[in-house]
This record gives C-alpha cells, structure tokens and sequence, in this order.
C-alpha cells in the first residue's frame, strides 16, 4: 500500500512539473506599450502614436513609415498603433498622456508645442525660408538639436521635425501680395505666440481657431481667410470655400516628433538606438514625401480651379519681418542663433 501511494505522488508531481514547463516558456501576443518577452529574449512592444492630422496627411504618412522601419530593425519585436485626427484629445490632452507614458509618440505641431517653450518659435521666423528645402536642410544645426534637448524638461524626448510644407494664405476675396491687402482681415491662425506677433504686425486680425471649425467659418464668412500649407489644404478641402491662393511661403511648418520621457528611459539602450534609427530613416523619406506632394498639391488645387498667385515681392513685408525676428531673438539666444544658421546655410 505504502509503494502505491508513493508511486501516485511521484505521478502527480512529475505531471505538475512538465505542465509548468510547457506553460512558462511562451510570450504574450497581446503586448502593448509595457511590453512583454519575444522567443528570443528581447523585449516586445507595441507603441501608441498620436498627432492631429488626417490618415493621408503627410506626417501620418511618415508615422507609417516609422512602424515599418521599426518592425524591421527591432526584428519584428516592435510594433506601432497609430491614432490620428484627435481621437486621444486636444494637443494639451496629448502632452499630458506623453508625460505620465499613455502615449509613447507625439507628432506635436510645432505651433502649439511654442506656446510651451519659447525656442521652438524659431521655425515661424517671418521669410527665412523660400521653399520648403532650404527648410529641411536646417534639420541637423545645433540650434536644432538644442530646441529638441530643451523638451527634457517637459518629460519628453526630442526626436526629430518632420514637415507639411511652407505656410501660404487663402483668401475668400483677392490675393495677398502686400500687408496693406491683409489690413483688417480675420484670418484663422493656429495659436503660437510667433505666428500671433506676425499676424497683428500685418495689420490683420489673427483668429485662432481649431481644424474643425475652419471649413464652415470661410463657408459663412466668420473669417476672409487661413494662413495653411498645402498639404492641409488638400487634405482638409478648404479651397471649395476660398479660391485665391497667394504663395507667400511667410513661415515653415514643422511637427515635433517626440516621445514619453519615461516610456524611453525604460527601453534598453540598444532599444532606444533601434527607436532612434528608425525615426530618423522615417523622417529622412518623409520630408522628401513632403517636398514632393508641394509639387502635386499646387497642381492638384489649380487642377480644383484655386486662382494661385506664385511670385511676391517679400520686400514689402520686411519691416514686419524685422520687427517679429528682433522681438524672439530677445526671447531666446537659440532662436537668434537659428536665425543666423538659417541665413548662411
């Protein structure tokens, strides 16, 4: 009798053993952004994008590619989900979820990432750029790398600045060659203390306003006109209500690319550099996205019957500039010091 137990209890303690075995060894296929463990030992995740944007907008576009990038160098262990348009919430809503790590990415207009750190209005100085290259090529200066370096302080890590083009005006009436056509109108701005200062030096009366509502206010004449890259005109339809297009390419407009400060300091280093890598590979063929679909979009808005006025004469614009890039050169050394990169690039 006592073998017999003994023999059962060995049985069931053997059976016990192998379950566990067969059991522990295997991964989770529902990561998320805490991560779980790959057969090969590395760490698996899957990263929460969020940006303002439309899905066939330009950064989106380069979000996209920063999944396939990152899926390919991480081995297939990173994965992304991206949420466009403002489903998580209003930029500030976005912020916020970065910092306490809800959000692992953040494609932050750069207009409302300046009204938290003063530097990032360097991009909105007044005709600095003709075109949208001469934009991307100041990507790499050290004034740049120290607007990125300075988001530490908000919980965020700095990654890069993808593009949407140059910034123009559409206007419901006439075209905007000089500020004396632009005394008194409203023209829908997207809030940046930079783009404000320009707007109220010109004379018109900045309106700022969300997406949203942008589409209805020309329909009913709320406001005369926008200041819009081309990408977002396109994408948002706006020239079925205003037909005059000025290119006055009076301001670039950048997204800051970044990420949660803490969901990176929990990544491994190697992990971070195959982050980093992929982001920059990503953005690398996005501005080039970008300065293609200036070319197709102008075409695809004459092609919709938009009146486009290509050539002004910037010089009757020059004294607001002087008195917009004097006023934040004040504000910050990082901007003045764009601002003379920016020149002798």
């Amino acid at each position: 009798m006592k073998l017999k137990k003994y023999l059962f209890t060995l049985t069931i303690g053997l059976l016990v053993f192998a379950l566990a075995a067969c059991g522990g060894g295997g991964s989770s296929s529902d990561s998320s952004s805490s991560g779980g463990t790959s057969s090969s030992g590395g760490e698996t995740r899957t990263f929460k994008i969020a940006h303002v944007v439309q899905e066939s907008h330009v950064w989106n576009v380069t979000a996209q590619k920063f999944g396939e990038e990152l899926k390919e160098i991480s081995d297939g262990r990173f994965d992304i989900q991206i949420h466009p348009a403002s489903t998580l919430g209003t930029e500030a809503d976005m912020v916020q979820q970065l910092e306490t790590g809800a959000i692992d990415f953040g494609f932050m207009t750069n207009a409302y990432m300046s009204t938290r750190q003063d530097s990032l209005n360097a991009w909105f100085m007044p005709y600095l750029f003709s075109n949208l290259e001469e934009a991307v090529a100041m990507r790499g200066t050290e004034p740049v790398q120290q607007m990125l370096d300075e988001l530490s302080s908000q919980g965020l890590v700095g990654l890069d600045f993808m593009f949407a083009g140059n910034r123009h005006v559409l206007m419901t009436d006439g075209f905007a060659e000089s500020p004396e056509d632009l005394k008194g109108k409203k023209i829908r701005i997207i809030g940046s203390p930079a783009m404000q200062s320009y707007w109220e030096k010109v004379g018109a009366g900045p309106t700022a306003m969300p997406l949203p509502e942008v589409y209805t206010s020309l329909q009913t004449g709320v406001i005369d006109g926008i200041d819009i890259d081309l990408d977002a005109l396109v994408t948002e339809k706006y020239y079925e209500n205003a037909k005059y297009l000025t290119l006055t390419n009076q301001m670039t407009f950048p997204t800051v690319i970044v990420m949660s400060k803490q969901v990176y300091d929990s990544l491994s280093p190697e992990d971070q550099e195959i982050v980093k890598t992929a982001m920059k590979n990503a953005v690398d063929w996005g501005v080039q996205e970008a300065i293609k679909r200036e070319e197709s979009n102008l075409q695809a808005l004459k092609d919709a019957g938009v009146e486009v006025l290509e050539n002004i004469d910037t010089t009757k614009f020059q004294a607001v500039t002087d008195e917009v890039r004097k006023e934040f050169s004040e504000k910050s050394d990082i901007v003045k010091a764009f601002i003379e990169a920016a020149e002798n690039n």
